[in-house]
């Protein structure tokens, strides 16, 4: 799939109380990104590691609010489907589905509400942000993690399709 035909849905998502989300990056999400053919774990792992996403991992989405306040993160869809609220508990949920992909800026609070039993998620990080923290929304630690986030650098290309893919034209 050439990343020109891909759906982009993007969300800023404003502060909720103790999760701060990024004040300047919006999560984006691809909707069917890749085949849905058994094979999407693969793909999206093989995607990851080819544009220098690292750290990547095959499991779930946590059932609590938490954000990671230094580093990017990319939520490939393998399989199933859930419902996952972005943002903190005022914030929208969103059914996803095999072969889509969300690409969370740093901060951006996420939390798995309802999934199929079939659900299974590849994650990966930008080169240099494989020591994520997990942070739950502690206001003694807000301060600090809303410095963080903004000191995270950009990635210098998209998950799935590279330096020239959509994740650049959205996050400058």
């Amino acid at each position: 799939m050439e990343s020109n035909s891909i759906e982009v849905e993007t969300y800023l998502l404003a502060p909720d109380g103790p999760f701060p989300n990024n004040p300047r990056l919006p999560l984006l999400l691809y909707r069917a990104a890749i085949a849905s053919d058994g094979s999407a774990a693969e793909q999206f792992e093989q995607a990851f590691s080819t544009n220098g996403w690292a750290g990547s991992w095959r499991n779930g989405v946590f059932a609590f609010h938490h954000f990671h306040s230094n580093a990017h993160e990319a939520l490939g869809i393998a399989a199933g489907s859930a419902r996952i609220q972005f943002g903190g508990p005022d914030g929208p949920i969103v059914e996803v589905t095999t072969g889509d992909l969300a690409i969370l800026p740093a901060g951006t609070t996420h939390k798995r509400v309802e999934a199929s039993g079939d659900l299974l998620v590849v994650g990966a990080y930008p080169q240099g942000q494989t020591d994520y923290d997990l942070l739950r929304g502690d206001p003694a630690e807000a301060a600090a993690a809303r410095e963080r986030i903004a000191g995270v650098p950009l990635p210098v290309a998209d998950p799935l399709f590279g330096p020239e893919g959509p994740l650049r034209q959205h996050w400058r």
